[in-house]
């Protein structure tokens, strides 16, 4: 093997990727040697203006001076300010967070949280529905989340529904802390008090319902929004210790307006004790909640490198202890640049060519490419994919998510291998390839539209989002350069095949059916009952099928029938 210098960069780790190749990686760059062949990939850093999403110099956002209500948002603010009348309440309401902030930018937002300064939620609620049925309307249910401290989750929520909008009614509170605890007592707090409690100064605003004002009360949430400046408004350490949760949240507020994270906020965050209450602290549904909203985000690659930088990766994304081969020192950075590399080539062939479930799985799968081969023996002693721990057990996210992800991997490696014949225009698929058996010969020119037809009937819609998978680990020529020049080929790769499998006719080849049923099978074979002789025929005909996609019933029964007889003489002249 020939090594190439890194010259300055620091070497971190290397990782094997399959069998073929070895991959060695340094800081800000990725790259990638081989034993056998060019893999001919190389990734960079953040970088600015990219297709990744990156920290660029974009400019910032105008902040209006005023909130500028919807029709529906003053029906429903006066329909609560009409219950306040009727009960002569002395109850001031709030609409908090990130409402007023996205208000403020000219964001449409519809999660409306109201703050109540002298009573709870659901009390307030209990009012609304005295009110309706005072005047004959229909109250509304009434939904009420418990508080639970031990997950940081410290306020009692009560949620119901009004005018076709659901809202959030909580209490102002106030905070204290016993010594060596860090769960907190709540009381009833000032605004000023509530405001200082929150995650994030541009999270801190309020909306005054009942004098139509923005209320800044940290003095600082409007500034650091026209700047463009994610801080909390207490020291960051005591704030993230309190709810650890919000080291993510900044994180992911930092990638979607493309804010610049506090240096003290940063240090913070990668303190050790903070990481360890993020693990202990927080359940994995609000982590993989939390995650998730990134990878749906408009700047998932910035999320993922700011939680690299952060030294938070292993904290989110926790491995079993018996993984196999061993999970080595840079990983990853390594699996957050296989995303940007997917990212930039998904930008490249547009994004409306995925759903936005499909583009959800294919960064995820991206993100764990490098684990692919990666397995852990479970408490039954069977091996597992590592990806499918990290999925349902440290994002806790939906087996279905697990499963996709997994079934991504298998057609990468599938796609991988048939990509330089898919390629070729003259190039057969070889022999290795075994299609055939004593009842099937399958034609070599129709090896390519069978094999390619059998990868898409297993892998069905999602088969576009694995041939693009599979261009990150095709050999790109290196005579081509890097970046984006390698990111068209990419593409030009992608375009190339997907013409190719539309020209076969293969595109939803997986709702195709056998010809035969299993009772004509059944007849052919002169059974009486099904069994496992019949699915084998049935998967034998779907090959035959695609070697002959214009075959009819009549033609597959005559071949099986021939089959049939040809293998009895042969049975009967050994």
């Amino acid at each position: 093997m020939a090594f190439v210098s890194l010259g300055s960069a620091r070497l971190l780790a290397f990782q094997q990727i399959d069998s073929h190749s070895l991959c060695f990686f340094s800081t800000p760059r990725i790259f990638f040697f081989t034993s056998r062949r060019k893999l001919g990939f190389r990734f960079c850093g953040v970088r600015c203006g990219s297709g990744s999403g990156a920290m660029a110099a974009e400019p910032r956002p105008a902040v209006k001076v005023r909130i500028d209500l919807t029709m529906n948002e003053e029906t429903i603010f006066r329909r609560l300010l009409d219950v306040i009348d009727h009960f002569k309440l002395n109850t001031q309401l709030r609409v908090a967070g990130g409402w007023v902030r996205d208000k403020l930018l000219g964001k449409d937002c519809y999660d409306i949280d109201i703050a109540l300064d002298n009573m709870l939620g659901r009390e307030f609620c209990e009012k609304v529905n005295e009110y309706l049925h005072s005047t004959g309307e229909e109250v509304q249910g009434i939904g009420v989340i418990q508080c639970n401290p031990d997950q940081s989750k410290h306020l009692e929520t009560a949620r119901m529904c009004i005018y076709s909008t659901w809202i959030d009614f909580v209490n102002l509170r106030s905070e204290s802390y016993a010594e060596n605890s860090r769960i907190p007592k709540m009381k009833f707090g000032t605004a000023e008090e509530d405001a200082y409690r929150r995650d994030l100064t541009i999270n801190s605003l309020f909306y005054n319902i009942n004098t139509t004002s923005v209320e800044d009360l940290t003095g600082r949430g409007v500034q650091d929004l026209k700047d463009g400046y994610i801080v909390t408004p207490l020291p960051p350490r005591e704030t993230f210790l309190d709810d650890p949760l919000r080291v993510l949240r900044a994180i992911r507020f930092g990638a979607r307006f493309n804010f610049k994270l506090d240096e003290d906020l940063k240090i913070a965050a990668s303190d050790e004790e903070v990481r360890d209450a993020l693990m202990s602290k927080i359940s994995r549904e609000r982590v993989g909640h939390e995650i998730d909203l990134m990878i749906s985000g408009n700047r998932p690659v910035t999320a993922m490198f700011h939680i690299c930088d952060l030294q938070l990766f292993h904290a989110v994304f926790t491995l079993p202890e018996n993984a196999q081969p061993e999970i080595v020192e840079g990983c990853d950075r390594l699996c957050v640049s296989y995303m940007e590399a997917a990212l930039n080539v998904l930008q490249l062939i547009g994004f409306s060519t995925f759903s936005d479930e499909q583009k959800r799985l294919y960064l995820y799968g991206a993100l764990f490419l490098p684990l692919k081969n990666t397995v852990y023996t479970d408490n039954k002693s069977k091996k597992i994919p590592v990806t499918n721990f990290i999925i349902r057990n440290s994002l806790k996210l939906k087996a279905n998510d697990a499963e996709m992800v997994f079934a991504l991997h298998g057609a990468v490696e599938r796609f991988s291998s048939l990509l330089p014949f898919l390629e070729s225009d003259r190039e057969p698929v070889p022999a290795e390839a075994k299609l055939e058996d004593e009842f099937l010969d399958i034609p070599p020119a129709s090896r390519k539209r069978v094999l390619a037809g059998l990868l898409l009937r297993d892998i069905k819609s999602f088969w576009r989002v694995a041939l693009l998978l599979s261009t990150l680990l095709h050999p790109i020529d290196e005579t081509i350069g890097y970046s984006r020049n390698k990111e068209s080929e990419r593409r030009k790769i992608f375009r190339k095949v997907e013409r190719i499998i539309t020209v076969f006719g293969l595109d939803n080849v997986w709702e195709v059916k056998p010809l035969l049923d299993g009772k004509a099978i059944m007849g052919v074979l002169q059974l009486k009952g099904g069994g496992p002789l019949i699915r084998e025929w049935q998967q034998r005909m779907i090959k035959w099928q695609l070697a002959h996609p214009d075959a009819t019933a009549e033609e597959s029964l005559e071949w099986m029938q021939q089959s049939q007889a040809k293998r009895a003489k042969l049975d009967c002249c050994p």
